[in-house]
């Protein structure tokens, strides 16, 4: 950390001080690269592009008109500034009771009304950062454990272990099976852990997946579930996502799963869902996290935990009249999987234009993009090698695979909705350039090597040539200073025969 000594660390807190935050990590190095040299189309027009932050940008316009209709809806407006003195009082951890409830509904509708949500069993946070570390602290002490299928969000190890002493048993997926959550890998997880006194409580997923951009099918959420059931130990699901499906398959929540299992079969206090309005809406700023629990002690626990991270009453106030707005928010959701299918449709042709694999996905910000192709070597080395091209020379901060604790080298995380049509345009001119520029140095290398075997073979052919050259004259002086009769068949050479001695 910038500005403190070694000695002046020995005074700080091991929790302040450890070195579980990640932020020396590739993922977090690609910002820092982002914010010393950030791209802009007519100020910095050669700076780092951002695509390693998965915001979506790509519905702002429907906001804005929303906000200018609905002036009420904010109490900094002469419209809304009758409500000022009640909003800006001191709010419980309860949360403003309509803003709960609009939370609630919302929730329902991203899930297609299939399920409903109860206003009581809402937990706010700071985000869903906030959120995933709230749960934490309510679930497991320090030293306690949970499994996270990989590739799993890179921000982990900071959300779940920095300040609460767990720690993360990866549960390793990969592509061979479309990186697949096998009930096979949890159960060889969840022993080994076991087998090193590892004490587990529970298991972590994302769906929609980060990295992957896949939404889970209803098949293995049952898997999941049975999984934690049988071990007695919790299912947090985090579905940040769920409004980010643009494509078939349709989203599936663990909710609707355990409204289909009855009471004997399922331990709905074992199952916690984390959500926020980051993704779905493009709300990151806003720091609306939600924890909704099945569990009442983690409710009532919860609540109280919240106090750390509450979202402020102005914002409550004016999510509350706009999730409320029923005609606003069906339009939102349906204009945002359309808009984000149209970038994704099209982000997708560019790579293809330069035979730029990528794993199929029908949902969230990003690409799982396949760039093992371009390695040196089929190495984490050469993985980080190639990302520092992509940093420093290609200006692009896209997140290496290793960071997100994929096994296998090659993967990059893309995200595609946090910027403007013209600097997506930008984005693949240069990822064009930087590829075919790569293919046209490996054919080069590669014509260099093969002429170089040519001159090779052809200095061995000439030496060898020589030297045969030179054993005819050897021969050629031999037979003018020996008589015939004694080359012939029956007549031993000497040893000293220069002939010998070429040969």
């Amino acid at each position: 950390m910038v500005g403190l000594s070694s000695k002046s660390y020995e005074l700080l807190s091991k929790i302040a001080t450890n070195e579980k935050h990640g932020e020396n990590s590739p993922y977090f190095d690609g910002w820092k690269a982002y914010d010393r040299d950030p791209y802009h189309p007519t100020k910095n027009p050669q700076g780092v592009i951002q695509m390693g932050l998965a915001e979506n940008q790509l519905c702002f316009d429907l906001i804005e008109e929303w906000l200018k209709k609905n002036p009420k809806a904010s109490i900094c407006t002469p419209e809304g500034l009758h409500q000022f003195r009640d909003i800006a009082n001191f709010q419980d951890y309860h949360g403003l009771p309509q803003f709960t409830s609009a939370v609630a509904k919302f929730m329902s509708k991203v899930r297609g009304g299939r399920v409903k949500f109860d206003p009581n069993r809402i937990l706010m946070s700071g985000g869903a950062t906030g959120a995933n570390e709230l749960i934490m602290f309510c679930l497991a002490d320090p030293g306690d454990a949970f499994l996270v299928p990989t590739p799993y969000y890179a921000a982990y190890p900071r959300d779940l272990c920095w300040r609460t002493g767990l720690r993360l048993i990866p549960v390793h997926c990969d592509s061979s099976n479309n990186f697949k959550i096998t009930r096979e890998a949890l159960e060889s997880s969840y022993k080994k852990a076991k087998d090193d006194n590892i004490n587990v409580k529970g298991l972590i997923i994302t769906n929609p997946s980060n990295p992957l951009g896949t939404s889970l099918d209803r098949d293995t959420l049952k898997s999941l579930v049975n999984f934690t059931n049988d071990n007695n130990i919790h299912l947090v699901c985090d579905e940040i996502y769920s409004a980010t499906v643009f494509d078939s398959p349709r989203f599936v929540s663990v909710a609707e799963i355990i409204e289909e299992m009855d009471d004997s079969s399922c331990k709905k206090e074992l199952i916690h869902i984390v959500y926020s309005l980051s993704k779905d809406m493009g709300f990151p700023g806003f720091r609306v996290g939600i924890v909704y629990s099945y569990n009442d002690n983690v409710v009532n626990c919860g609540r109280k935990m919240s106090s750390f991270g509450l979202v402020s009453s102005q914002t409550q106030h004016m999510l509350a009249a706009m999730l409320s707005d029923d005609e606003f928010v069906d339009n939102f959701l349906k204009e945002s999987s359309r808009r984000l299918a149209k970038r994704h449709e099209y982000f997708s042709k560019g790579l293809e234009e330069v035979n730029i694999k990528r794993f199929p996905s029908n949902a969230g910000l990003f690409y799982w993009m396949n760039l093992s192709s371009l390695l040196k070597e089929q190495s984490f080395e050469a993985e980080m090698a190639l990302w520092r091209v992509i940093i420093n020379e290609v200006k692009l901060n896209v997140s290496p695979g290793s960071s997100f604790n994929c096994l296998e080298p090659g993967w990059f995380r893309v995200c595609f909705a946090n910027m403007d049509d013209e600097t997506v345009e930008v984005a693949l001119k240069r990822i064009r350039a930087f590829v075919i520029g790569k293919e046209k140095t490996t054919k080069n290398n590669n014509r260099a090597k093969k002429n170089n075997n040519v001159v090779e073979v052809k200095k061995r052919w000439q030496q060898n040539l020589r030297l045969s050259f030179s054993s005819s004259r050897l021969l050629d002086h031999h037979e003018t200073v020996m008589s015939p009769h004694i080359l012939s068949p029956h007549s031993p050479i000497p040893a000293s025969s220069p002939l010998v001695q070429a040969t």
